[in-house]
């Protein structure tokens, strides 16, 4: 089965507008037969204190290193509206391009 990502813009947003948001991308790219690689890291081992206790320093950047990590794990990458203003968005598209990953845009 084909494995497809999501890259979504996330600051200035509240939690149930990203759930909400990833919620329908997931619906698109499940009736397209795509299977989806979770991109959303809420488990313990990523809460801040967590990874103030292992360390890291730029949390942001330790989100987008796993983000990226699962980008190898996929044949696609969706890219939900706003990508282009989102530091971490345009890094993933950026990576996906020149990896040669199908994008879609959200219409």
């Amino acid at each position: 089965m084909m494995k497809a990502m999501l890259s979504q813009p996330m600051g200035g947003k509240t939690d149930e507008e990203i759930v909400e948001t990833r919620e329908r991308a997931i619906q698109v790219l499940e009736a397209k037969g795509y299977e989806v690689v979770n991109t959303l890291f809420t488990d313990e081992w990523y809460s801040h204190e967590n990874m103030e206790k292992r360390g890291v320093v730029q949390i942001p950047l330790c989100f987008l290193a796993k983000s990226l990590e699962n980008m190898s794990l996929c044949h696609v990458v969706y890219f939900c509206k706003g990508w282009e203003n989102a530091r971490g968005c345009k890094i993933e598209h950026d990576a996906a391009v020149a990896y040669g990953l199908e994008i879609i845009y959200e219409e």
